[in-house]
């Protein structure tokens, strides 16, 4: 398989993690979708990460469709989630609020880099969706039992609040800053601690 993305996008990061608990064997392209898209357009006409190429040439598209894909080849009874359920609707809805966030940082970002001036009040609310979105992660970590929402090991949103909070934190550093958030600060620094993290991680690099 052929993981394409650069690991400072959560969306590609979430995935790279899940293949590295799941064990299965892939090559990563850190292709850039904002200056390189050129090299998978044919795999993904939308030109976005995460892109995953399987071994039959099979293009699989969007974190969210690409996770479940990967549920299923290792088994929905061992999957990083549960497989039904309010505890699986529960680890969605996690999953969710955070590529939220995700969703409205990367576009703001993009916004600003493109257009000549922004609305004040698109930038309010940009910022407060951002800032509320974070709040809330912090507030669902605080309001956690153990260590994990998924039990002694990490699971797919325990991994995507992570990598998410790592992203805009850092390509948003003039806004967020996760010691504000000591509940959701704690849930990263126990995460990047891990293995399968510091193999599949990147610092944020703006688009140029």
């Amino acid at each position: 398989m052929q993981l394409i993305g650069q690991y400072d996008s959560p969306f590609v990061r979430r995935v790279g993690l899940a293949l590295t608990r799941y064990g299965m064997a892939f090559t990563h392209h850190p292709f850039s979708s904002f200056g390189e898209s050129d090299k998978f357009v044919a795999h993904n006409p939308l030109r976005r990460v995460p892109t995953l190429v399987l071994d039959d040439g099979e293009a699989l598209i969007d974190s969210y469709a690409i996770l479940d894909h990967l549920d299923e080849v290792h088994g929905r009874d061992r999957a990083l989630i549960a497989a039904s359920g309010p505890e699986r609707r529960a680890a969605l809805r996690r999953c969710a609020l955070a590529t939220g966030v995700a969703d409205k940082a990367v576009s703001f970002f993009y916004a600003k880099i493109f257009a000549a001036t922004l609305d004040p009040a698109f930038v309010a609310r940009s910022e407060a969706q951002i800032q509320d979105g974070i709040a809330a992660l912090n507030d669902a970590c605080a309001d956690r039992a153990g260590d994990w929402w998924f039990g002694a090991e990490p699971g797919h949103d325990d991994n995507t609040v992570a990598c998410v909070a790592r992203f805009v934190s850092e390509a948003y550093a003039h806004l967020v800053t996760l010691a504000d958030y000591p509940a959701l600060a704690d849930h990263c620094a126990r995460a990047e601690a891990r293995s399968e993290f510091q193999a599949i991680q990147q610092t944020f690099i703006p688009p140029a």
